[in-house]
């Protein structure tokens, strides 16, 4: 052996077996994700404000206009033929409040209901007393349907969704942990899948009996609460399995970065959609993050209206990341053993 082949290492020799090339890359994905965590978060609560908000109006048609052309479009406006009507489409989930023109004083009324966003209706009735102020008008707001009182800001329904949706994902990683990423057989595949209804009813059971009996955040909507929930783990959980079969380690990254990065901050939780700048306002309903929020409160204050659309979305996703996670793994499986359906089969 010469002098030099044993002489100390050189520290370029030393970094290559301490830092694997592949873990470099890995460390660099995770950076990204902090980076795109913070450019998230904060771009999407830096500068709330109102956007297009849906009013129901009683008052004649001057005023609709008048309210749709303030600057900005803060508000969205359209005419009720009475009270009583636009009172109920605020129940109904179709506008967010009501504005009450009142021909005969100075004094106006603003139907709000603060379940469905408190932070939206401070927005509204801001606009409101401003538009008012400008008249030397005042506002009479009413809150129609306040949170219940374990739920005092409005956000138990968001933090439930987060709960059950992280829940979902880091079922799915550990089971990419313990036996591999990519099951070996299509069989083994589905076996996976299944495992996860059972984990998704026990986790909706679990977060439904800590919500309702256990805290009394929201109360009344037990079952309801029980299978949102279920819904939600579920729909994590097969989502995260189908980016595992398709990118390995990396698809757990991606789960983050739809679930957390993108997901939290667009979901309406402490600002509701409608004050949320452009990007994160046209995602939010279609991912379950906001679904799952909106289905909540629409089902445990406003008598299940509207819930149809969210509960569509967690169904899509759910049925999605179980079709991907099986031809994925269908197809994976046939190129890597040129179609031997014994292996297919397990």
């Amino acid at each position: 052996m010469t002098s030099q082949e044993s002489g100390p290492r050189g520290l370029a020799a030393d970094l290559r077996d301490a830092i694997a090339p592949r873990t470099v890359l890995l460390v660099l994905g995770v950076l990204l994700l902090q980076l795109g965590f913070i450019l998230s978060y904060v771009g999407a609560f830096h500068s709330p404000s109102p956007h297009r908000v849906a009013v129901a109006v009683v008052g004649p048609q001057q005023t609709v206009e008048a309210i749709n052309g303030i600057h900005g479009t803060p508000i969205d406006a359209s005419a009720s033929p009475t009270a009583d009507d636009a009172r109920q489409r605020v129940l109904d989930r179709d506008v967010e409040a009501a504005y009450l023109l009142n021909p005969s004083g100075t004094t106006d009324t603003l139907l709000v209901a603060t379940a469905g966003g408190p932070a939206l209706a401070t927005a509204v009735e801001q606009v409101f007393t401003q538009l008012g102020a400008a008249q030397n008008r005042t506002l009479d707001v009413r809150d129609l349907v306040p949170p219940q009182p374990g739920d005092a800001r409005g956000l138990t329904a968001f933090y439930a969704v987060v709960g059950w949706l992280v829940g979902g994902y880091l079922a799915a990683a550990a089971l990419g942990i313990a036996k591999g990423s990519r099951p070996a057989t299509l069989r083994r595949t589905a076996i996976r899948l299944a495992a996860m209804v059972p984990y998704a009813i026990a986790s909706g059971l679990g977060g439904a009996l800590i919500v309702d009996q256990a805290l009394g955040a929201l109360t009344g909507h037990f079952l309801s609460l029980w299978w949102i929930g279920a819904a939600l783990t579920f729909a994590a959980a097969t989502v995260t399995m189908a980016f595992q079969v398709l990118f390995g380690v990396i698809g757990v990254g991606i789960t983050v970065l739809i679930f957390v990065i993108l997901g939290n901050p667009s979901a309406g939780g402490a600002y509701q959609t409608e004050l949320l700048p452009p990007f994160w306002r046209a995602i939010g309903d279609w991912l379950p993050n906001g679904a799952g929020t909106e289905a909540i409160r629409d089902e445990v204050y406003f008598g299940g209206n509207a819930t149809g659309g969210p509960i569509s979305v967690l169904v899509i996703w759910g049925a999605a990341g179980l079709v991907l996670t099986l031809v994925a793994s269908a197809l994976r499986i046939r190129r890597e053993t040129g179609g031997d359906s014994t292996t297919l089969d397990g």
